[in-house]
C-alpha cells in the first residue's frame, strides 16, 4: 500500500517517535506482508509436519520466536485438506509472539480474555495438551461462535468458551487462573499494512479510548489471576499510550506485579520507556511481520515454580 494514504497526524507521530528510522518504516509499506502458519502440536510435531509438507509448494521458513511457526509463500494453505483437519492455524507471524511468551505447563488454569477469532487460544490449548482448563472469552457473541469453531477444528480439549464482560467473569472467578493472556483491543496501528478498516477508524481520540479500555480490562484480569501467576499483555499497535504507558500505569497502581524479561530475537526491540524496557516491540521494518507489543507480568513473590 501507499503510506501516503495513512492519516497525516499518525505519520507525524511516527516521525517523532522513530527519528532516523522513520524512512525505513515508510519503506516497509512497499513490501508485501508476510503470511504464516502455526503447527498444531496437539496433533503432530513441527518435524512431522515439515516432512509431510515437502509435497506442498509452500516454501516454509521458520518463524524465529516460536518453534511451531512458519512463514509460507505460494499456494494458500487455507485451501488444503490439512487445514480443515486442524493440522495448523493460519496466523500473522508477529501475532504468534504473545502465546509463545506465556509459559504454560500441564494442569494450568488458563484464560484468554479477548480471544476471538482464536489464533492465540488454539496455541494455548495445544500447550495444555488436554490437561488443566482453558477459558477462551470474547465479549462479542458472534465472534465467540467463530472462536469455538476454530478451537473445535483444532481438537482442543478441556476448554470453556464464554462471551462475557471481563467484570462479570472476575466476579465469578476471583484469583482462579494461573496464566492469563490479554491481547487487548487496540487502535491497530501495527496492522495498517494489512487492514484498511483500522486505518479508516484511526484517530487520536480512538487511541485515548483504547488506552482507557485497556486499563479497565487489565483491572479485571488482575482480579482473576492468582498470586504467583503470570499475565501477558499484548497489542498490535505502536501507540505508547496503549503500550508502555498502559503497562506503567497498571504497575503503578498494582505493586504486586513486576515486568519479566523475555528473550529477544533478531529485529525485536525492548520497550521504548526505560521503566518498561523489559517489554518487547516488533516492528515491520525490522523483521518479517507486522507491528506488535508484548509485556510479560508476574504477580507476587511465590513464583519459583513458574520461572522460565
Amino acid at each position: 500500500m501507499d503510506y501516503r494514504e495513512l492519516p497525516e497526524e499518525f505519520l507525524e507521530k511516527m516521525k517523532q517517535f522513530l527519528g532516523e528510522e522513520y524512512p525505513e518504516y515508510l519503506a516497509s509499506y512497499e513490501e508485501e506482508p508476510r503470511s504464516g502458519l502455526r503447527v498444531n502440536t496437539g496433533r503432530l510435531t513441527p518435524e512431522q509436519f515439515l516432512e509431510m509438507a515437502q509435497t506442498a509448494d509452500w516454501n516454509l521458513k521458520p518463524v524465529p520466536w516460536t518453534k511451531n511457526g512458519f512463514y509460507y509463500q505460494g499456494e494458500r494453505p487455507s485451501r488444503h485438506p490439512w487445514y480443515y483437519a486442524g493440522l495448523y492455524y493460519l496466523q500473522e507471524p508477529s501475532a504468534m509472539s504473545p502465546a509463545a511468551w506465556l509459559p504454560i505447563k500441564p494442569g494450568d488454569r488458563v484464560l484468554d480474555l479477548c480471544a476471538a477469532p482464536g489464533g492465540k487460544s488454539t496455541e494455548l490449548a495445544a500447550k495444555l495438551a488436554g490437561t488443566g482448563v482453558l477459558f477462551s472469552n470474547d465479549i462479542s457473541n458472534s465472534r465467540a461462535k467463530a472462536l469455538l469453531k476454530n478451537l473445535e477444528m483444532f481438537g482442543a480439549g478441556n476448554i470453556c468458551v464464554t462471551s462475557e464482560a471481563p467484570e462479570k467473569m472476575a466476579g465469578i472467578l476471583p484469583e482462579f487462573f494461573d496464566k492469563i493472556l490479554v491481547d487487548a483491543p487496540c487502535s491497530g496501528e501495527g496492522m495498517f499494512r494489512k487492514n484498511d478498516e483500522a486505518i479508516s477508524q484511526w484517530s487520536p481520540e480512538n487511541v485515548a479510548l483504547c488506552a482507557q479500555r485497556q486499563q479497565e480490562i487489565l483491572e479485571q484480569a488482575d482480579l482473576m489471576l492468582r498470586i504467583g501467576g503470570r499475565m501477558v499483555y499484548s497489542t498490535c499497535t505502536f501507540s505508547p499510550e496503549e503500550d508502555e504507558q498502559c503497562i506503567l500505569q497498571f504497575l503503578d497502581t498494582h505493586p504486586l506485579y513486576r515486568l519479566i524479561q523475555v528473550p529477544l530475537y533478531d529485529g525485536m526491540q525492548h520497550g521504548l520507556i526505560k521503566e518498561a524496557e523489559s517489554a518487547i516491540r516488533l516492528w515491520p521494518h525490522k523483521l518479517h511481520g507486522e507491528g506488535h507489543f508484548v509485556a510479560v507480568l508476574e504477580k507476587g513473590e511465590n513464583t519459583a515454580d513458574h520461572a522460565q
